[in-house]
Formats: C-alpha cells, sequence, structure tokens
C-alpha cells in the first residue's frame, strides 16, 4: 500500500518504531476511545502494539485488511488509525473504521483521513461501497461519518457486540462518484 497524503495528513502503514507511540496513543484514549473499542483500555501493552503492526502487515500482503496509521504530514506526529477491513469481493464493498487519540480529538482528523481512505478503496482497490458502522450511542463517530460525506441508512439491531453486549448500529455509507475531486460520495 502506498503513503496516501492530503488535507495535512499522512496515512501509512505502521512500522515497529511506531509501536511506542501506539501504545501512547492508545493508553491516553481509554476514557473516549476505549467505550466503543474494547482493544483500547487501560492494560495495552507496548507488545500488543508491535503484534497490530505484525498483524496490519500480514493482513494487508495478503489483501484481506488495509489498516495504517493517522499520522500529521507537518511533524509526523501519531494521530490515531484507519483502516478497511472486512473486505467483500464478491459484492466489492468494506467496512471503513477509524479512530483519533484523546489529545487531538475535534480536530477533524478523522473525517479528513476517511475521506483519504475511501479515496484509496475506490480507487486502487476497486471497491463500489464502503460502510461505517458505529454503535448508536457512539455520536462522534456518527457526526464523523456525516462529515466524511457518507449517507446514513438506519440503526440496525444488534449490529455490534461491545463487551459481550449486542448493541443497535447506525449504518453509513460511501459510494465513489466518478468525476468527483474526492472520489466520494
Amino acid at each position: 500500500m502506498a503513503i496516501l497524503t492530503g488535507d495535512r495528513l499522512c496515512l501509512r502503514p505502521l512500522l515497529m518504531a511506531d509501536a511506542p507511540a501506539l501504545t501512547r496513543a492508545a493508553l491516553e484514549s481509554v476514557a473516549t476511545v476505549g467505550v466503543w473499542l474494547p482493544w483500547c483500555d487501560a492494560a495495552f501493552t507496548q507488545g500488543d502494539a508491535e503484534h497490530w503492526v505484525q498483524t496490519c502487515a500480514a493482513d494487508r500482503a495478503e489483501g484481506s485488511a488495509f489498516s495504517v496509521g493517522i499520522f500529521d504530514a507537518a511533524g509526523g506526529d501519531y494521530l490515531g488509525g484507519i483502516g478497511i477491513n472486512h473486505i467483500n469481493r464478491e459484492h466489492d464493498f468494506a467496512n471503513l473504521g477509524f479512530w483519533v487519540r484523546q489529545s487531538r480529538q475535534g480536530e477533524r482528523i478523522a473525517p479528513r483521513a476517511a475521506r483519504l481512505m475511501a479515496a484509496y478503496g475506490f480507487g486502487k482497490l476497486g471497491l463500489t461501497r464502503l460502510e461505517i458502522v458505529a454503535a448508536e450511542q457512539n455520536t462522534r463517530s456518527r457526526k464523523v461519518a456525516e462529515s466524511a460525506g457518507a449517507r446514513f441508512e438506519g440503526i440496525l439491531r444488534n449490529r455490534l457486540v461491545i463487551r459481550g453486549v449486542a448493541v443497535p448500529a447506525a449504518m453509513y455509507s460511501l459510494l465513489p462518484v466518478v468525476g468527483a475531486a474526492t472520489g466520494v460520495a
């Protein structure tokens, strides 16, 4: 996967050297990200981060997922993560997931990163639909989806399981637009 840059961001595959920054970002984000993503908890270690770096590399190599780090293009600071996963090649759609470290939330990083990643999914991966699925009560992620240009399609009952509890989720979709500057609609 090539490095994606634009809108003051750099999306690139994680390196082992990024594991300490990923660990710090996860630990600072337990109160916000951890509510919705159970992997982000106070027990997260550098070993967990290193395992994630290896998993991402293996997934990219086999084409099953494309998870990368979000970095500040100017300073190189680690801002969070984004990825295209749950790829369904029979129908050419996938999931688009994201998170931003707590200290940088509110800076519109996630919608900017989502637009970059969506353009990659449509342009390079040939997808025809990207889905953003957020717990119904996860208002921040739902706002990100809307800010990225995704269309709300409805509430799906028991769509996600968070810490062993089935919860309803909001379904959003992004579709490619032929000739659009961002490639996203």
